[in-house]
Protein backbone atom coordinates (compact mmCIF):
# COMPACT_ATOMS: atom_id res chain seq x y z
CA UNK A 1 0.00 0.00 0.00
CA UNK A 2 1.44 3.69 -0.24
CA UNK A 3 1.71 5.29 2.74
CA UNK A 4 3.55 8.47 4.16
CA UNK A 5 6.13 7.50 7.04
CA UNK A 6 9.21 8.04 8.86
CA UNK A 7 12.07 5.64 8.89
CA UNK A 8 14.16 8.11 11.80
CA UNK A 9 12.72 11.37 13.89
CA UNK A 10 13.58 14.91 12.46
CA UNK A 11 12.75 17.52 9.82
CA UNK A 12 9.81 17.26 7.40
CA UNK A 13 12.38 16.01 4.78
CA UNK A 14 12.77 12.31 6.67
CA UNK A 15 9.16 11.55 4.79
CA UNK A 16 9.10 9.18 2.58
CA UNK A 17 6.10 8.58 0.48
CA UNK A 18 6.07 4.82 -0.80
CA UNK A 19 5.20 1.20 -0.85
CA UNK A 20 4.97 -0.28 2.90
CA UNK A 21 3.06 -3.99 3.99
CA UNK A 22 -0.69 -3.59 4.82
CA UNK A 23 -1.25 -3.42 8.11
CA UNK A 24 -3.20 -7.01 9.33
CA UNK A 25 -6.19 -6.20 12.31
CA UNK A 26 -6.14 -7.86 15.28
CA UNK A 27 -8.97 -9.03 17.24
CA UNK A 28 -10.55 -6.02 18.73
CA UNK A 29 -9.43 -3.67 15.54
CA UNK A 30 -10.93 -2.14 12.27
CA UNK A 31 -8.82 -2.23 9.52
CA UNK A 32 -10.32 0.62 7.40
CA UNK A 33 -10.01 1.97 3.75
CA UNK A 34 -8.20 5.32 4.31
CA UNK A 35 -10.18 8.32 2.46
CA UNK A 36 -8.47 11.12 3.50
CA UNK A 37 -5.75 12.07 6.79
CA UNK A 38 -5.93 15.27 8.37
CA UNK A 39 -2.46 17.42 8.88
CA UNK A 40 -2.02 18.52 12.82
CA UNK A 41 0.88 20.40 14.37
CA UNK A 42 0.89 17.02 16.80
CA UNK A 43 2.08 15.79 13.73
CA UNK A 44 5.08 17.87 13.70
CA UNK A 45 5.85 16.99 17.31
CA UNK A 46 5.98 13.93 16.68
CA UNK A 47 7.76 13.62 13.46
CA UNK A 48 10.57 15.77 15.05
CA UNK A 49 10.72 14.35 18.13
CA UNK A 50 9.41 17.16 20.51
CA UNK A 51 6.47 15.06 21.59
CA UNK A 52 7.87 11.96 23.16
CA UNK A 53 5.90 8.85 22.29
CA UNK A 54 6.98 5.33 21.05
CA UNK A 55 7.46 5.72 17.28
CA UNK A 56 7.93 1.96 15.65
CA UNK A 57 9.59 2.34 12.39
CA UNK A 58 8.89 2.53 9.87
CA UNK A 59 6.32 4.82 10.78
CA UNK A 60 3.28 5.92 9.27
CA UNK A 61 1.95 9.34 10.50
CA UNK A 62 -0.89 11.16 10.78
CA UNK A 63 -3.27 11.51 13.84
CA UNK A 64 -7.38 11.42 12.14
CA UNK A 65 -8.69 9.97 9.39
CA UNK A 66 -11.76 9.43 7.19
CA UNK A 67 -12.34 6.24 5.93
CA UNK A 68 -14.78 2.99 4.99
CA UNK A 69 -14.30 -0.50 6.78
CA UNK A 70 -12.68 -3.02 4.74
CA UNK A 71 -12.72 -5.55 7.36
CA UNK A 72 -13.68 -5.98 11.33
CA UNK A 73 -12.15 -7.87 13.63
CA UNK A 74 -14.66 -10.20 15.87
CA UNK A 75 -13.90 -8.58 18.84
CA UNK A 76 -15.33 -5.09 17.22
CA UNK A 77 -18.68 -5.51 16.63
CA UNK A 78 -21.27 -3.31 15.13
CA UNK A 79 -18.76 -2.35 12.57
CA UNK A 80 -19.53 -3.48 8.85
CA UNK A 81 -17.43 -3.47 5.48
CA UNK A 82 -18.58 -0.08 3.96
CA UNK A 83 -19.46 1.62 6.95
CA UNK A 84 -17.73 5.49 6.83
CA UNK A 85 -15.89 6.17 9.35
CA UNK A 86 -13.46 7.95 11.20
CA UNK A 87 -11.00 8.45 13.56
CA UNK A 88 -8.58 11.47 15.73
CA UNK A 89 -5.59 9.22 17.84
CA UNK A 90 -3.76 7.44 15.46
CA UNK A 91 -0.04 7.95 14.82
CA UNK A 92 1.45 7.96 18.61
CA UNK A 93 1.48 6.17 21.80
CA UNK A 94 2.75 3.37 19.65
CA UNK A 95 0.21 3.29 17.32
CA UNK A 96 0.79 3.45 13.88
CA UNK A 97 -0.87 6.87 11.96
CA UNK A 98 -3.47 7.74 9.49
CA UNK A 99 -1.33 8.53 5.80
CA UNK A 100 -1.91 5.62 3.99
CA UNK A 101 -3.93 3.88 1.84
CA UNK A 102 -5.06 1.18 4.81
CA UNK A 103 -5.17 1.92 8.35
CA UNK A 104 -5.67 -0.45 11.63
CA UNK A 105 -7.86 1.26 13.80
CA UNK A 106 -8.84 -0.17 17.90
CA UNK A 107 -12.60 -0.22 17.91
CA UNK A 108 -12.81 1.94 20.93
CA UNK A 109 -11.12 4.78 19.15
CA UNK A 110 -13.30 4.45 15.62
CA UNK A 111 -16.61 6.42 15.02
CA UNK A 112 -19.26 6.11 12.21
CA UNK A 113 -19.59 9.39 10.39
CA UNK A 114 -23.25 10.52 9.92
CA UNK A 115 -25.05 10.48 6.23
CA UNK A 116 -25.13 13.23 4.67
CA UNK A 117 -21.66 14.89 6.27
CA UNK A 118 -18.84 15.13 4.12
CA UNK A 119 -15.77 13.40 4.53
CA UNK A 120 -13.82 16.17 3.88
CA UNK A 121 -14.91 18.23 6.28
CA UNK A 122 -15.77 15.36 8.91
CA UNK A 123 -11.42 15.05 9.27
CA UNK A 124 -10.80 18.34 9.07
CA UNK A 125 -12.61 18.73 12.35
CA UNK A 126 -11.97 15.67 14.07
CA UNK A 127 -9.23 17.13 16.24
CA UNK A 128 -9.57 20.70 16.63
CA UNK A 129 -13.21 20.34 17.57
CA UNK A 130 -12.54 16.93 19.83
CA UNK A 131 -10.39 18.88 21.60
CA UNK A 132 -12.10 21.52 21.91
CA UNK A 133 -14.82 19.48 23.48
CA UNK A 134 -12.52 18.05 26.02
CA UNK A 135 -11.21 21.06 27.38
CA UNK A 136 -14.37 22.46 27.31
CA UNK A 137 -16.21 20.01 29.42
CA UNK A 138 -14.06 17.01 30.17
CA UNK A 139 -11.48 18.96 31.78
CA UNK A 140 -12.90 23.21 31.66
CA UNK A 141 -16.27 21.56 33.81
CA UNK A 142 -18.42 24.06 31.76
CA UNK A 143 -21.69 23.95 32.77
CA UNK A 144 -24.95 25.99 31.36
CA UNK A 145 -25.21 29.59 32.20
CA UNK A 146 -21.57 30.16 32.69
CA UNK A 147 -19.13 32.39 31.66
CA UNK A 148 -16.27 31.23 29.10
CA UNK A 149 -13.56 33.31 27.72
CA UNK A 150 -11.67 31.98 24.51
CA UNK A 151 -9.12 33.60 22.90
CA UNK A 152 -8.00 32.34 19.25
CA UNK A 153 -11.56 31.92 18.07
CA UNK A 154 -10.20 32.71 14.36
CA UNK A 155 -8.87 29.17 15.01
CA UNK A 156 -10.05 25.50 13.98
CA UNK A 157 -10.12 24.77 17.75
CA UNK A 158 -11.09 28.13 18.94
CA UNK A 159 -14.51 28.52 16.86
CA UNK A 160 -15.41 24.88 17.43
CA UNK A 161 -15.09 26.10 21.43
CA UNK A 162 -17.48 28.74 20.64
CA UNK A 163 -19.84 27.04 18.96
CA UNK A 164 -19.66 23.97 21.50
CA UNK A 165 -19.78 26.19 24.58
CA UNK A 166 -22.84 28.61 23.41
CA UNK A 167 -24.83 25.55 22.54
CA UNK A 168 -24.20 24.34 25.67
CA UNK A 169 -25.55 27.57 27.26
CA UNK A 170 -22.65 29.31 28.22
CA UNK A 171 -21.96 33.06 27.81
CA UNK A 172 -19.08 33.31 25.23
CA UNK A 173 -17.01 36.07 25.03
CA UNK A 174 -15.41 35.65 22.15
CA UNK A 175 -11.53 37.42 21.67
CA UNK A 176 -10.21 37.60 18.27
CA UNK A 177 -9.29 40.39 15.78
CA UNK A 178 -11.95 42.89 14.91
CA UNK A 179 -12.18 41.10 10.97
CA UNK A 180 -13.43 37.97 12.53
CA UNK A 181 -16.01 39.87 15.20
CA UNK A 182 -19.06 38.81 12.96
CA UNK A 183 -18.22 35.70 12.13
CA UNK A 184 -17.67 34.53 16.20
CA UNK A 185 -20.71 36.21 17.03
CA UNK A 186 -22.23 34.08 14.18
CA UNK A 187 -20.77 30.98 15.98
CA UNK A 188 -22.55 32.10 19.22
CA UNK A 189 -20.50 34.56 20.83
CA UNK A 190 -21.81 36.88 23.16
CA UNK A 191 -19.16 39.31 22.88
CA UNK A 192 -16.48 39.94 20.96
CA UNK A 193 -13.18 41.68 22.28
CA UNK A 194 -10.36 43.01 19.82
CA UNK A 195 -7.19 41.49 20.60
CA UNK A 196 -5.27 44.39 19.43
CA UNK A 197 -7.04 46.62 21.29
CA UNK A 198 -4.92 48.77 23.78
CA UNK A 199 -7.77 48.71 26.32
CA UNK A 200 -8.08 44.66 26.16
CA UNK A 201 -8.05 44.42 29.81
CA UNK A 202 -10.97 46.98 30.38
CA UNK A 203 -12.82 45.77 27.46
CA UNK A 204 -12.94 42.04 28.75
CA UNK A 205 -13.82 43.30 32.40
CA UNK A 206 -16.79 45.16 30.82
CA UNK A 207 -17.60 42.04 28.82
CA UNK A 208 -17.55 39.55 32.01
CA UNK A 209 -17.65 42.21 34.79
CA UNK A 210 -17.99 39.31 37.64
CA UNK A 211 -15.40 37.50 35.80
CA UNK A 212 -14.87 34.35 33.84
CA UNK A 213 -15.59 30.95 35.09
CA UNK A 214 -13.31 29.09 32.00
CA UNK A 215 -10.39 30.55 30.36
CA UNK A 216 -9.44 28.81 27.23
CA UNK A 217 -6.35 30.27 25.10
CA UNK A 218 -6.26 28.26 22.20
CA UNK A 219 -3.58 30.25 20.74
CA UNK A 220 -1.22 29.05 23.06
CA UNK A 221 0.13 32.60 24.33
CA UNK A 222 -0.74 31.48 27.73
CA UNK A 223 -1.01 34.99 29.58
CA UNK A 224 -1.71 33.34 33.12
CA UNK A 225 -1.51 36.78 34.46
CA UNK A 226 -3.73 38.14 32.40
CA UNK A 227 -5.98 35.24 32.26
CA UNK A 228 -5.80 34.90 36.51
CA UNK A 229 -6.73 38.65 36.84
CA UNK A 230 -9.79 37.76 34.48
CA UNK A 231 -10.80 34.42 36.79
CA UNK A 232 -14.50 34.44 38.37
CA UNK A 233 -14.38 32.86 41.97
CA UNK A 234 -13.15 29.20 41.68
CA UNK A 235 -12.90 30.22 37.80
CA UNK A 236 -10.63 27.21 35.84
CA UNK A 237 -8.06 28.23 33.56
CA UNK A 238 -7.20 25.54 30.84
CA UNK A 239 -4.12 25.55 29.22
CA UNK A 240 -4.12 23.42 26.12
CA UNK A 241 -1.58 25.23 23.49
CA UNK A 242 1.86 26.49 23.28
CA UNK A 243 4.30 23.40 23.81
CA UNK A 244 6.94 25.93 24.21
CA UNK A 245 5.44 28.13 26.90
CA UNK A 246 7.15 29.29 29.62
CA UNK A 247 4.52 32.02 31.27
CA UNK A 248 4.62 33.01 34.94
CA UNK A 249 1.85 31.74 37.09
CA UNK A 250 0.43 34.33 39.82
CA UNK A 251 -0.07 32.21 42.55
CA UNK A 252 -1.13 34.63 45.11
CA UNK A 253 -4.19 35.98 43.35
CA UNK A 254 -5.27 32.03 41.89
CA UNK A 255 -5.13 30.95 45.22
CA UNK A 256 -7.16 33.91 46.61
CA UNK A 257 -9.84 33.56 44.13
CA UNK A 258 -10.19 29.56 44.85
CA UNK A 259 -9.38 29.06 41.02
CA UNK A 260 -7.50 26.70 39.00
CA UNK A 261 -4.94 25.46 36.39
CA UNK A 262 -5.17 22.80 34.54
CA UNK A 263 -3.05 21.21 31.19
CA UNK A 264 -4.59 19.27 29.02
CA UNK A 265 -3.63 17.85 25.62
CA UNK A 266 -5.57 15.56 23.96
CA UNK A 267 -3.10 12.62 22.96
CA UNK A 268 -3.66 11.89 26.74
CA UNK A 269 -7.22 11.61 26.81
CA UNK A 270 -9.08 7.87 27.89
CA UNK A 271 -10.97 6.35 24.91
CA UNK A 272 -14.22 6.74 26.79
CA UNK A 273 -13.50 10.71 26.77
CA UNK A 274 -12.69 10.76 22.91
CA UNK A 275 -16.13 8.64 22.40
CA UNK A 276 -17.91 11.48 24.27
CA UNK A 277 -16.36 14.34 22.77
CA UNK A 278 -17.04 11.99 19.35
CA UNK A 279 -21.05 11.87 19.53
CA UNK A 280 -20.45 15.51 20.43
CA UNK A 281 -18.93 16.32 17.23
CA UNK A 282 -21.11 14.13 15.29
CA UNK A 283 -24.48 15.70 16.79
CA UNK A 284 -22.76 18.86 15.40
CA UNK A 285 -21.67 18.07 12.23
CA UNK A 286 -25.51 16.20 11.51
CA UNK A 287 -27.04 19.51 12.60
CA UNK A 288 -24.70 21.26 10.03
CA UNK A 289 -23.64 23.80 12.83
CA UNK A 290 -19.89 22.78 12.92
CA UNK A 291 -18.20 23.43 9.68
CA UNK A 292 -14.21 24.01 8.46
CA UNK A 293 -13.50 27.21 7.94
CA UNK A 294 -11.15 26.36 5.38
CA UNK A 295 -9.86 23.79 3.48
CA UNK A 296 -6.91 22.74 1.77
CA UNK A 297 -6.40 19.35 0.06
CA UNK A 298 -3.37 17.86 -0.77
CA UNK A 299 -2.12 14.87 -2.51
CA UNK A 300 -0.17 12.69 0.02
CA UNK A 301 2.68 13.15 -1.80
CA UNK A 302 2.53 16.50 -0.54
CA UNK A 303 3.32 15.26 2.97
CA UNK A 304 6.96 16.37 3.62
CA UNK A 305 5.57 19.70 2.54
CA UNK A 306 2.08 19.79 4.49
CA UNK A 307 4.74 19.56 7.47
CA UNK A 308 6.76 22.17 6.70
CA UNK A 309 4.18 24.52 6.00
CA UNK A 310 2.57 23.41 9.22
CA UNK A 311 5.81 23.98 11.26
CA UNK A 312 6.50 27.65 9.13
CA UNK A 313 3.18 28.81 10.00
CA UNK A 314 2.19 29.00 6.53
CA UNK A 315 -1.41 27.55 6.58
CA UNK A 316 -5.09 29.26 6.99
CA UNK A 317 -7.45 26.64 8.21
CA UNK A 318 -7.20 23.25 7.69
CA UNK A 319 -4.54 20.97 5.44
CA UNK A 320 -5.89 17.63 4.30
CA UNK A 321 -4.28 14.98 2.33
CA UNK A 322 -6.52 13.24 -0.06
CA UNK A 323 -5.64 9.21 -0.38
CA UNK A 324 -8.02 7.33 -1.77
CA UNK A 325 -11.68 8.38 -3.80
CA UNK A 326 -13.58 7.25 -0.26
CA UNK A 327 -13.15 10.61 0.56
CA UNK A 328 -15.24 12.09 -2.16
Amino acid sequence: MQAAYIEELGPPDVIRVGELPAPRPGPCDVLVDVGAAAVDPVDTFVRSGAWATPVPFPFVIGRDLVGAVAEAGPGAPGFRPGDRVWCSSLGHGGRQGAAAEQAVVPADRLYRLPDGVDAVDAVALAHPASTAYLALFTHGRLRAGETVCVLGTAGNVGSAAVVMAAQAGARVVAVASGRDAARCRALGARHVVDRRDPDLPLLMRAAAPDGVDLHLDTAGHNDLEAAVELLAPRGRVVVMAGLGARPVLPVGPLYLRGGSVTGFAISHARTDELAEAAACVNRLLTDDLLRPRAVEVLPLTAAAEAHRRMEQGDVRGRLVMRVSASAD
